[in-house]
């Protein structure tokens, strides 16, 4: 994947509703900076009109040791963003292909490892999402249920709540609410997660108040700094890890997976005919 590099812009996105303001502050500075080169502590605290203290705790937020990690990190990856440009077409191309590079960027191999084996081992598995995330959780069963697991989407708010009394140990529930507050779906989690489910949610803020009920949160790219981004689906940056799990997944015992597969194909044409 040459076209792809690392990046800590996401990583800044989706640990900024956390942020303080003045934190807020130093995450815009590294999210639109496009040629301030001098990116020192005492220079950027200067630039700024912030503490060198407080430069230290946001790289801390974003997962770093210090401000120094952030800086080389900072600077060893590339920012593609979206160019301004009256070609709508290249406009929301140039979006989507910086919300694959935002996915890569996020994607973290050892977590995708081991959300296939959730999904390997667990009896059943459940999809939440509502709306446009709901129509996600769908597609996610579709996929899945292709290569042998037992899943199902609850989309409708009512069956969420109900849910619950269903689960055990055994099962696994996966969340989907792209703005990480919705909180039908969070309340569904928790309640999953009482009742010894092992949960997972994929959001595109990063927050320690899921930590009591979530084993795993997998981090979305988020468009909120992206031009265009009204014009993109909200559904493609979920679908793009679907696909990245899916396509992990149907690397453990390809074979069965793929004879499932052509299985479950040889029905949908059997009864296609019978309707003709």
């Amino acid at each position: 994947m040459e076209q792809f590099e690392k990046s800590m812009i996401p990583v800044i996105e989706s640990v900024y509703p956390s942020l303080t303001p003045l934190e807020q502050t130093i995450a815009d500075f590294f999210i639109h900076n496009n040629g301030e080169t001098d990116l020192s502590a005492r220079h950027i605290s200067g630039l700024l009109y912030v503490s060198e203290a407080s430069l230290s705790r946001f790289a801390k937020k974003c997962g770093c040791q210090g401000y120094r990690e952030f800086v080389y990190r900072y600077q060893e990856g590339s920012t593609i963003t979206a160019r301004r440009t009256d070609d709508h077409v290249k406009q929301v191309l140039s979006t989507y292909q910086e919300l694959l590079n935002k996915s890569y960027s996020l994607t973290d191999q050892q977590q995708i490892d081991r959300i296939c084996r959730i999904l390997s081992t667990r009896r059943r598995v459940y999809v939440y999402g509502l709306g446009s995330s709901g129509l996600a959780a769908t597609e996610m069963k579709l996929r899945f249920m292709l290569a042998g697991v037992d899943i199902e989407a609850i989309t409708d708010i009512h069956i969420l709540k109900m849910n619950a009394v269903l689960l055990d140990e055994t099962c696994a529930v996966i969340g989907i609410s792209v703005s990480g507050r919705t909180p039908e779906v969070l309340n569904a989690l928790e309640a999953a997660k009482d009742r010894g489910a092992t949960v997972i949610l994929f959001t595109s803020r990063s927050s320690s108040e899921y930590d009591s009920y979530c084993d795993e949160v997998l981090l979305l790219a988020v468009k909120e700094h992206l031009e265009n981004g009204r014009a993109i689906s909200p559904q493609f940056p979920i679908l793009v890890m679907i696909d990245v799990l899916y396509s992990h997944y149907l690397q453990t015992d390809r074979e069965h997976k793929d004879a499932l597969y052509e299985y479950a194909v040889s029905k949908l044409h059997e009864k296609e005919g019978e309707h003709q």
